[in-house]
């Protein structure tokens, strides 16, 4: 059982409800913190879910990295994990984080048994969140909180700096879901599977 394997079984059969929704994308590999970590599968809507795939053939070796990188900017997190992985994985992640098992069964099939329903992040970071943003969108969303004047040229960390300082958490949450699930010709966007 490896990840490709459960990422279909995760597609095809919790996320397919989701394909008719114009207000949902769901995007492969998205990048956080501009791309120093990546979630496996995530689905943007009025919120953005992360499902981080943790098959039998895989190493935990990586997670506490991810788990540091998602619970900043994820409004919600699901590790969908094998059997041999999950107790050691279980003790590392945070309480408020689902758990879906999966398990191969004679036929052949892979099964996502739902051990625990994730909730809301209690922790998110502005300014690793505004990372979401391209450097053009986060000065546009600048430019309509306060003067952008002295910063259009400016490097984009030094945009991300000023626009955490001056908007709140939910106008970033709200304008980042928004860029996310309109970009065009971005590679990772998918409104199918």
């Amino acid at each position: 059982m490896k990840d490709s394997d459960i990422r279909a079984v995760l597609k095809n059969k919790i996320l397919r409800r989701y394909l008719k929704d114009q207000d949902t994308v769901i995007i492969d590999e998205l990048g956080i913190n501009n791309g120093s970590s990546r979630v496996d599968v995530a689905l943007v809507n009025g919120t953005i879910h992360g499902f981080e795939i943790k098959s039998d053939c895989d190493s935990l070796a990586r997670l506490p990295d991810q788990i540091r990188a998602f619970c900043e900017v994820l409004d919600r997190v699901t590790l969908v994990v094998g059997y041999k992985l999950a107790g050691a994985a279980l003790k590392m992640i945070p309480n408020w984080w689902g758990v879906k098992l999966a398990e191969q069964i004679p036929t052949g099939e892979i099964r996502l048994a739902e051990a625990r329903s994730p909730r809301n992040n209690p922790q998110l970071d502005k300014l690793s969140i505004i990372k979401f943003l391209w450097r053009e969108e986060a000065l546009e969303l600048l430019e309509e909180i306060a003067s952008i004047e002295g910063f259009k040229l400016k490097p984009r960390k030094y945009i991300y700096e000023k626009l955490a300082d001056v908007a709140e958490l939910d106008v970033i949450r709200s304008r980042v879901r928004y860029q996310l699930k309109n970009r065009k010709d971005w590679r990772v966007v998918a409104r199918q599977m």
